[in-house]
């Protein structure tokens, strides 16, 4: 279980860490209680029947696997409307990007959708973009467009619309993103996370082990601190 002073909990304005979160599933409808805030989310409960975009596993918690032989792993779990993942990715993704070209460790990226239907919507053309083998830039681009929590800005057509932005065939996203081809993806991701006792974003698990967060944040928010992290376990 993940000690009180772990990484962030998926950052609202101004990058303030959110409170913890739990899936909590009622009926049809699932939802997440954060201190009397209630939100709609994607339900946590697996399903056996799922379609998985290409280099997602699921015994890597339906995360899509980047150099899946590499010795040691790191797992970002992440929400595409969290601000706190946004300023991480700002900060970090190019040591990570780094990483992955060198083919220095495995890295898993799981996308959560805790905040809710835009989350789910984001999180689905995630998927659609991995089909056209365009995932990295589809969440790079995510992040720089990233827009206001709950402002319901990130609809199907308009994040269709910004799919030809990063060279994604637009036809072939809208098809995918339609029909919600990954929403049960999506719930998988969910209901793993849950069972890995992730409770925010970002989380970042390295070699199976909950990346701490400092008081200063040092460790999440700036590039020598997360370096460092990464050194601990011998990753450079």
């Amino acid at each position: 279980m993940a000690s009180k002073n772990r990484g962030p909990q998926r950052g609202g304005k101004n990058n303030e860490p959110d409170p913890v979160t739990r899936w909590i599933v009622i009926g049809m409808v699932s939802l997440v209680v954060i201190i009397g805030a209630v939100f709609t989310v994607v339900s946590n409960k697996s399903s056996a029947s799922v379609a998985l975009p290409p280099g997602a596993s699921k015994e890597d918690g339906y995360g899509i696997v980047f150099n899946p032989d590499a010795t040691s792993t790191i797992n970002i779990w992440e929400d595409f409307q969290c601000p706190s993942c946004k300023r991480f990715e700002g900060i970090n993704g190019p040591k990570i990007y780094s990483l992955i070209d060198q083919g220095k460790t495995k890295v898993v990226f799981h996308t959560l959708s805790f905040l809710g239907d835009e989350s789910v919507v984001a999180g689905m053309g995630a998927g659609c973009a991995a089909d056209q083998g365009r995932f990295l830039d589809y969440k790079n681009f995510m992040y720089t467009n990233q827009q206001e929590e709950y402002s319901g800005t990130w609809t199907k057509p308009y994040v269709i619309s910004m799919a030809g932005q990063i060279g994604l065939d637009e036809t072939k996203f809208a098809a995918c993103l339609n029909t919600d081809k990954y929403r049960k993806w999506l719930t998988n991701s969910a209901a793993a996370g849950g069972d890995a006792n992730i409770n925010g974003t970002p989380t970042v698990v390295i070699n199976g082990t909950i990346m701490e967060s400092d008081p200063q944040q040092i460790n999440y928010y700036t590039a020598e601190g997360f370096t460092a992290q990464l050194a601990k376990f011998g990753i450079k």
